[in-house]
């Protein structure tokens, strides 16, 4: 399959002509994708019970399950090297946006803040002060999982033409497997030792297969579609 790219830009080049050579369907997800890497990390905070039993699953499942769907539906319409690459390159927005966390947390608080507000300035920093282990177990069940959902997405397609049915299986099995392992990964990075991560990490990994299977292939479908329409429309206008 040819893989969909930009045009390059050159000296005679008039930069807006590039916004109508861009794909506009990877154009949106692309925005989407970075900030969706920003905020799993945020709302990871959060355990979330999965009633009515006693195992939990925290919220950053949900951003993160949009990232599967992002890529997954950029392997589909433009290619597995450029869903590949974004995966990468998702490693900026986590980057920076963890380096002025840092620096807002380095900064002081206004007087005011710390005379009024001295509950709000505790929990800011309780929810973005993430201990060294949660830093890391983030990135690397990130580009762990989402490579493997990448690659078995686009190793299910095989040589030929996909059918509908047959882009929510292949989205199914991906984003199950590799969600699968994204728990094990993160968890056990960043709990084990400090208390009993059982209940936790089965609970990640029954709601992540479970969504997998029955929002992540509708989820594709819709992306296909919805790129689909936007580069269509992107076509119609220029």
């Amino acid at each position: 399959m040819t893989e969909t790219r930009p045009a390059p830009a050159t000296p005679e080049t008039d930069p807006t002509d590039l916004i109508g050579k861009f794909p506009m369907g990877l154009f949106v997800y692309i925005i989407l994708y970075g900030g969706m890497t920003v905020l799993a990390g945020v709302v990871a905070y959060k355990q979330v019970q999965l009633w009515p039993t006693p195992l939990a699953v925290e919220a950053g499942i949900f951003p993160f399950l949009l990232l599967v769907v992002i890529t997954s539906t950029i392997a589909q319409l433009y290619g597995k090297k450029l869903a590949n690459r974004l995966v990468w390159v998702g490693f900026l927005p986590l980057a920076l946006s963890a380096a002025l966390i840092f620096l807002v947390l380095s900064l002081p608080a206004s007087v005011e803040m710390l005379e009024f507000r001295a509950d709000d300035l505790a929990a800011f920093e309780r929810v973005l002060g993430q201990t060294p282990r949660i830093l890391m177990a983030g990135p690397a069940a990130y580009i762990t999982s989402l490579l493997l959902n990448v690659w078995i997405f686009s190793k299910l397609r095989g040589d030929g033409e996909a059918t509908t049915i047959g882009l929510m299986i292949r989205g199914a099995i991906a984003s199950a497997l590799s969600q699968a392992i994204d728990s094990v990964i993160f968890i056990t990075l960043a709990f084990y030792g400090e208390f009993d991560i059982t209940d936790l990490l089965i609970g990640q990994v029954l709601a992540k297969v479970t969504l997998s299977i029955v929002l992540v292939p509708f989820l594709i479908t819709f992306g296909v579609k919805l790129a689909k329409w936007l580069d269509a429309r992107q076509a119609a206008t220029a």
